[in-house]
């Protein structure tokens, strides 16, 4: 059952979006009740997972949904964001990178509280910064958490409710067609289970977008307790299972695979409804997700600024076109890792994966990584380094020669439909000109 709540959601981000009422959207956020399912059974690393359910509990928990205020401009499609909590409270990750394809296509997007620390609190897995669960702001109190082994049922209740009219359900005016479930970082990590596992017992959701996992699955979970990333991010690598009903796309990026993550070992072939993204020049989380608040982090080095964005929007797209019945998402390079390592090329860039123009036109260098001994939220932030003037030089003759090779590596990464051709313009807004420099007079 959802019940509106008065008053703009906590849900904030760094980066703000698109304006939604100039969009004809509307936000509203709800207390979302009901009962959930548990699950226990074989976890095996060949993803072929073999679950039951093994109890129920109630819960109460929070959605924030924002959706066409005019359901004949709605496109039919919901996201459904698993929202991230390894600050210590939930964030929208995916909704930053995400939103422009999402209103302009006319989707609704969820965001859905599903793991204990969210709600109830408990530790962050990138340290503390002094974020506050639900619960600590008294228009929450009447949330009640019954425990991670229960956050893959709250999930399913809530994405499942969406369009319920009895239930009082958000989107119930709407024709709902295709139902998608996203997820970044820790997210990531759940709906890699809940897709080995819950999926075929759900039988909810028409595709996955899993963005930026780790090599390990989440766990199942306890009553009563939050899962400790700290802990199962070194469990044993585990692949997403090949023999899936529905598509599942993964975008990864190069923290991801060689970074504290640990995805390498995990990293597997495409398959019939299986397409692997590895976007070279890419971070965990970067400067398009911090924006003006990149300083708060005090990193020893300038974030990562590389053009992953425009990346998991065409992978969303191609996802829910994959969805509807139409053609599979394309398939992509691996990035080039020999001995742990990326073989990188004259300038210091990852070789292979999915290139952007800022990695085959580069004014600088790109990387997932940062000095050693950093903070851990620096690890995943990533790093991005200047290149010299003689290097500047040697790649373009003059900033007409540079602007024209950014234009023709935009075009070929939107050919090769790793870029949206409606983000053309924004990627050669990008362009950086005022770095080549110029020749003395």
């Amino acid at each position: 059952m959802f019940t509106a709540l008065d008053g703009p959601s906590n849900l904030v981000s760094a980066r703000p979006g698109p304006d939604l009422a100039a969009h004809g959207y509307a936000e509203t956020e709800y207390v979302v009740r009901g009962t959930a399912s548990s699950y226990r059974g074989a976890t095996p690393a060949d993803g072929q997972w073999d679950l039951e359910p093994s109890g129920q509990a109630a819960f109460a928990t929070r959605c924030v949904v924002r959706r066409p205020v005019d359901p004949a401009a709605s496109s039919g499609t919901v996201v459904v964001e698993w929202l991230n909590v390894s600050s210590g409270s939930d964030a929208a990750p995916d909704w930053t990178y995400l939103s422009d394809e999402i209103v302009r296509r006319g989707h609704a997007w969820v965001g859905v509280s599903a793991q204990f620390i969210g709600v109830e609190g408990g530790t962050a897995a990138v340290g503390d910064l002094g974020l506050q669960p639900l619960k600590a702001d008294r228009r929450y109190a009447e949330l009640a958490h019954p425990g991670d082994a229960f956050s893959y049922g709250i999930f399913t209740a809530v994405a499942r409710g969406l369009d319920d009219e009895v239930g009082g359900g958000p989107l119930a005016d709407l024709e709902v067609t295709t139902r998608l479930a996203v997820g970044e970082s820790q997210s990531a990590y759940a709906l890699t289970s809940y897709v080995n596992g819950v999926h075929r017992h759900a039988a909810l959701f028409d595709g996955f977008l899993v963005h930026s996992r780790g090599g390990a699955a989440m766990p199942l979970g306890e009553p009563g307790a939050a899962v400790d990333i700290g802990a199962f991010r070194n469990d044993p690598p585990t692949v997403i299972r090949d023999d899936l009903d529905v598509p599942v796309v993964m975008v990864q990026t190069e923290t991801d695979l060689t970074g504290r993550l640990r995805y390498l070992p995990a990293r597997q072939p495409d398959s019939e409804r299986l397409r692997l993204w590895e976007v070279a020049g890419t971070a965990h989380a970067d400067k398009f997700q911090i924006g003006e608040f990149e300083s708060f982090l005090g990193c020893p080095r300038p974030v990562n600024t590389g053009q992953q964005a425009y990346v998991v929007r065409a992978a969303l797209r191609h996802l829910e076109t994959w969805a509807r019945g139409g053609p599979a998402a394309p398939k992509a390079a691996r990035l080039t890792v020999q001995d742990g390592a990326f073989v990188v090329d004259d300038v210091g860039n990852a070789r292979g994966g999915v290139r952007t123009p800022a990695i085959d036109a580069p004014t600088a260098i790109l990387r997932g990584d940062t000095e050693a001994g950093a903070p851990v939220i620096c690890e995943l932030f990533g790093s991005t380094l200047p290149l010299g003037d003689d290097v500047l030089r040697w790649l373009y003759a003059d900033r007409a020669a540079y602007l024209k090779a950014y234009e023709e590596a935009t075009d070929e990464a939107i050919a090769a439909g790793f870029v949206l051709a409606e983000d053309r313009d924004a990627v050669l807004g990008e362009a950086r000109p005022d770095l080549i420099p110029e020749e003395p007079s």
